[in-house]
């Protein structure tokens, strides 16, 4: 094929000042040039600068036999890219684009976005770590020094417990809840609150929304989604903004939990909500950016602050273990005695279920969800829910796409299905559109699902893109051995339905007296109207 502007490459690969970047734009690769041309955190070109190395020269997907890369905006709140440890090896953009559907499942050139969902799996499967998280470091070290005059509290999600211990030499899926209470008092947190009670408040609040819907008691279509993971979010406004309506306006448990922090927390521990520096330890990536979403200012509507975040700061696991590490400590060594006390969750926002423990897991929202919708329909108690329910296996366990029926009384059979990765969210929710659109010319066809999980990372939170990359590319071995101890967490406790949080309900009588979506639940813990986004303008969808 004649080219309009001939190039010779072997004179090119004498010109040492010739940076890979430039080559591609040369050689005129097309779309491969806005992959391998967007820069990541300081705009060098990919692996600095010189000719390609030769071991790059095998089978590939692109001429010269570079694989590429995902393309990352440098305003990206939740990744980054050192352009020098960049060697093009194309593992980013295989698992962003056959586990997660988003790159090369648009069209080029771009229109006014560089689409990502921020779930992190790219920082997974890099080898070299190019790719990481953007980091929070600097300005949670600047929240703790005491000249700050901040109120540093923090919060802990369910799976950073189980892969935390993986960085300082325990087997995977170690369960060192604690330890890490521990040192996080160690570095300087003035309150520690486990994420897992805001796990059973989101349920308490997505159950009772789901029995809403199938009974028609608000205008809300059926099949309900979940909305706990901001990449599946994000992802839907992307590709689905027509299914907004069936996302759940349940936020996730940091989004529910933060707000209440400086207003409910703040008022009963008489701390001025100013000072307040909210700190989440999240296994997710995503959730730097739901944190910088406009709406997640819920309790600066409420004092009346525009510039009030729900939540100051975002550190996955990975960035925890780096400051514990930087300031000389280890976390075995908060297994001594001594520390008994500072092991310890503080009370009154930390108590947690069975249910909210097994969050990270696919399907374990799900499973959670159910026993309490099964709660609020039939008024069973915990004795009488069904035991199918504590052990719902036909949604367990790592395969992409699960479903199962439940007969419950006075609904009947309710239908579910659970995806893990977003390259099987799209398949699953190709066959809920189907469904959908067969049902608008024939009514009397059987709705597919009625409520749907989705959770971007495969397994789930336990392997979300801020875990510790205790195996390249991730295992399903690491994913299990998570998946495991957090399902053993729920099966050891006596407290295993979300709905029954003494701690939980305590603070509804408190502060939320009209219960579950009621108005003040609806002002902190849910989304309102016009604030999950139509983003399909943004890019150009393939078909």
């Amino acid at each position: 094929m004649k080219q309009d502007n001939p190039i010779n490459k072997d004179e090119m690969a004498n010109q040492a000042d010739v940076s890979r970047r430039l080559f591609i734009k040369m050689a005129g690769l097309g779309g491969f040039g806005v992959l391998a041309g967007v820069a990541g955190c300081d705009g060098r070109p990919s692996g600095g600068d010189g000719w390609m190395p030769a071991q790059y020269e095998g089978r590939g997907h692109f001429p010269v036999q570079v694989r590429g890369r995902v393309p990352i905006d440098p305003l990206n709140p939740s990744i980054c890219r050192d352009d020098q440890k960049c060697i093009l090896c194309g593992q980013c953009a295989e698992v962003c684009d056959k586990y997660e559907a988003v790159h090369d499942h648009y069209e080029l050139p771009l229109v006014d976005d560089i689409p990502c969902v921020h779930c992190g799996q790219c920082t997974l499967w890099c080898p070299t770590g190019a790719i990481t998280e953007t980091s929070g470091i600097k300005q949670m070290l600047e929240a703790l020094d005491p000249k700050s005059g901040k109120h540093v509290l923090v919060q802990t999600a369910p799976s950073t417990r189980v892969g935390l211990g993986e960085e300082f030499g325990m087997d995977v899926g170690t369960n060192v809840e604690g330890l890490q209470v521990a040192a996080l008092r160690a570095l300087g947190a003035k309150t520690v609150f486990d994420t897992n009670f805001a796990a059973d408040m989101t349920i308490y609040e997505e159950a009772f929304e789901l029995v809403q819907r199938l009974t028609g008691k608000i205008e809300a279509p059926i099949p309900m989604f979940t909305s706990c993971c901001p990449a599946w979010v994000k992802f839907s406004e992307y590709f689905y903004p027509e299914l907004r309506p069936n996302l759940s306006t349940a936020k996730s448990p940091m989004g529910m939990v933060a707000p209440l922090f400086k207003t409910f927390y703040a008022e009963k521990q008489n701390i001025d909500p100013k000072t307040i520096f909210s700190v989440a330890i999240m296994p997710c990536t995503a959730k730097k950016f739901e944190a910088a979403r406009p709406e997640m200012n819920a309790a600066g509507r409420h004092h009346n602050d525009p510039d009030m975040r729900d939540t100051d700061l975002v550190l996955t696991t990975r960035e925890l273990a780096q400051l514990i590490k930087m300031k000389g400590l280890d976390l075995h060594q908060f297994k001594a005695t001594e520390y008994a006390k500072e092991r310890e969750y503080d009370r009154v926002m930390s108590e947690y279920s069975g249910g909210g423990a097994i969050f990270g897991c696919t399907g374990g929202v799900m499973e959670a969800a159910a026993r309490t919708a099964y709660h609020f329909v039939t008024g069973a108690g915990k004795d009488e829910i069904p035991e199918l329910l504590y052990n719902f296996e036909p949604i367990r366990g790592l395969k992409g796409i699960k479903s199962a029926k439940l007969d419950v009384p006075g609904v009947g059979e309710l239908r579910v299905a659970v995806a893990t990765g977003l390259a099987n969210a799209k398949e699953l929710m190709g066959r809920v559109k189907k469904n959908l659109d067969e049902r608008k010319v024939n009514p009397d066809v059987e709705l597919l699902f009625h409520f749907i999980e989705v959770m971007a990372c495969p397994g789930g939170c336990i392997s979300g893109g801020g875990q510790p990359k205790s195996s390249l590319p991730p295992s399903d071995i690491v994913r299990t051995a998570r998946s495991n101890a957090l399902y053993t967490i729920d099966e050891r406790l006596t407290l295993r339905l979300s709905h029954e949080n003494a701690e939980l309900l305590a603070l509804y009588k408190a502060y939320l007296p009209e219960g579950p979506n009621g108005h003040e639940a609806h002002e902190f813990l849910h989304i309102h109207d016009g604030e999950y986004r139509d983003r399909s303008g943004n890019l150009v969808a393939k078909r």
